[in-house]
């Protein structure tokens, strides 16, 4: 049987060699447009993104007391109290959907809940205070009233749906496996705070996008001091690792550190290269062209504000990219509420980051987040669509 699957992936892979359409200059565009997106990606998002996301992680995984993550995200913590914490502190990052997976895989290891944790995973990208005002300044106040209102009431329904169809696994899964990733003695709470903090800090400062030239003032100050910001975070990070943990302590967090890294990365930029292939880069056409997408998601339609919906959720964005593409969109011809549905489903998924969920979940948990997503994007854009119109 063995040789069987063996013959059958060779001649999978000579078909697919000899019918390659290299004379195709759309299929060879797409082709440069998937290497130069893994491109930019590894540039503007690894270094100063995943990798400190990859040293919080193994913090959480290595640091904090299981006991504090089932207070707060378990099974039996109080819902209103363990929703609204996910909520927010996934709101406090403002990171994109590739960069909150290292977090979500390790409060989900260390024994949160599956519906925190989807809380979180939505909450960390969607909610993004700097976006919401670019939004309502650069596409308009009701739109970005709007993605304000849906993201924050989308994390928490999404959290408690998902909580509420796999109540049985959870249920099995709280009682049955072991969360003690680690088995060092805790350390005190306030150490434990102060350092993945720092280290969150200098993750959001390091990553403070240019502000748009209407943006209010302070986001124009503090892009102005990010570096001086993100330097005195990374020292206090530093300083921090060296008086508070002891060498094994320290060998155990760069272990988690790499165990997050190993199991991420790969599987990143195999979807990044993919979703480089399908849509290209902002600006740039993949093998999918812009004129069909144009020629769909105009009006406010079940069809638009669905397509536009699982366009948002299998497209890469990086925080704040939506803002101009949507305004390329809008001034093309696209609805508003469709345009909503795409700001909803965009910055919370993409391609790559479905890959990584798939891994940490499973597909079909997996499957059902990205379809209650899309279900819930179409529903809100065509419900904003016939308000506004």
């Amino acid at each position: 049987m063995k040789e069987r699957y063996k013959l059958g992936l060779i001649v999978l892979l000579f078909l697919i060699f000899y019918f390659l359409p290299i004379e195709n200059e759309r299929f060879v565009k797409a082709i440069f447009e998937s290497l130069a997106l893994t491109k930019w990606y590894a540039k503007e998002h690894v270094l100063l993104c995943l990798i400190p996301a990859f040293f919080i992680a193994g913090a959480i995984a290595t640091f904090v007391n299981k006991a504090a993550v089932m207070k707060y995200f378990g099974a039996k913590a109080n819902k209103i109290l363990s929703y609204t914490i996910a909520s927010l502190s996934g709101s406090i990052l403002a990171v994109c959907s590739c960069t909150i997976l290292p977090l979500f895989m390790s409060i989900y290891q260390r024994g949160a809940g599956l519906g925190p944790a989807i809380a979180f995973l939505y909450s960390g990208p969607a909610i993004n205070v700097l976006a919401i005002i670019l939004t309502a300044r650069v596409l308009g106040w009701e739109i970005g009233l709007a993605r304000a209102i849906g993201a924050v009431f989308f994390s928490i329904i999404i959290g408690l749906l998902m909580h509420l169809i796999f109540i049985r696994e959870e249920k099995k899964r709280q009682v049955e496996d072991d969360f003690e990733i680690v088995s060092l003695k805790a350390k005190p709470l306030y150490q434990t705070t102060m350092h993945i903090a720092f280290m969150i800090g200098f993750l959001i400062f390091a990553n403070w996008g240019k502000p748009a030239e209407s943006s209010v003032s302070l986001w124009w100050i503090v892009y102005n001091l990010k570096w001086i910001l993100a330097i005195i975070f990374f020292t206090l990070t530093v300083l921090a690792s060296i008086k508070w943990f002891n060498k094994e302590e320290l060998t155990q967090w760069i272990y988690q550190t790499w165990y997050y890294a190993y199991l991420i990365i790969p599987l990143l930029f195999m979807g990044v290269l993919v979703a480089g292939f399908f849509f290209g880069r902002v600006g740039n056409e993949g093998i999918i062209p812009s004129k069909w997408v144009y020629s769909i998601v105009g009006g406010n339609t079940f069809q638009a504000n669905l397509i536009a919906s699982i366009i948002g959720a299998f497209m890469y964005f990086a925080t704040l990219t939506e803002i101009p593409i949507i305004q390329g969109l809008l001034g093309a011809g696209m609805g508003k509420g469709p345009a909503l549905a795409l700001l909803l489903a965009g910055p919370a998924l993409s391609l790559p980051s479905m890959v990584v969920i798939m891994k940490t979940i499973g597909f079909k948990k997996t499957f059902i987040y990205v379809s209650l997503v899309i279900v819930m994007a179409t529903i809100s854009g065509m419900i904003f669509g016939s308000i506004v119109d």
